[in-house]
């Protein structure tokens, strides 16, 4: 097994609560937006939700991707629980898989992803399918995986906070 480079081991400060809850809220106001339901778009709340999960299981875990899943079936109007549940057994996942994934590097990260991506898409296709919807086409799961080619950019961006400053300052403590 490969042992993480250096520059991945940087030591990060505590995250703030806060900031998960708003960027949370963020990508659930970003799933909202009203773009028309494109194939190509990502699930910007599962995105994010999968990234919590795997770095703060402790803080992120089924709970709010149940309540992100619910507030997602109202805004889309689609049948209640399809993406909780969906929601759900994602969080599940990156739970249980956290300390795995955080071993490996940013692409085998999002390998990682992958498939729960996809698996949180397969659920909410079944659910719909349950419910005599149409099956809407292999186009469906292209969001999935441009989310997993978004996974390295949107940890980047998540950790930004976290990450000590490079000049030490004498009256800071950390």
């Amino acid at each position: 097994m490969n042992q993480p480079s250096f520059s991945s081991r940087r030591i990060l400060r505590p995250v703030r609560p806060w900031f998960v809850w708003l960027s949370l809220l963020l990508a659930l106001v970003a799933n909202l937006m009203p773009l028309g339901r494109a194939d190509w778009l990502p699930d910007w709340c599962a995105l994010v939700l999968c990234f919590w999960c795997v770095r703060e299981p402790l803080r992120v875990g089924m709970g709010a991707a149940f309540v992100a899943g619910l507030l997602m079936d109202v805004g889309y109007g689609s049948l209640m629980g399809q993406h909780a549940l969906a929601y759900v057994l994602m969080a599940y996942a990156a739970t249980r898989l956290s300390r795995r994934i955080l071993w490996f590097g940013p692409l085998q990260q999002s390998l990682h992803v992958l498939p729960m991506l996809v698996g949180t898409q397969c659920v909410m296709l079944m659910v719909r399918l349950l419910a005599d919807a149409e099956f809407p086409g292999a186009a469906y799961f292209v969001g999935a995986l441009i989310a997993t080619l978004l996974w390295h950019p949107i940890s980047f961006v998540l950790l930004l906070p976290q990450y000590r400053p490079e000049n030490k300052d004498e009256n800071r403590p950390i």
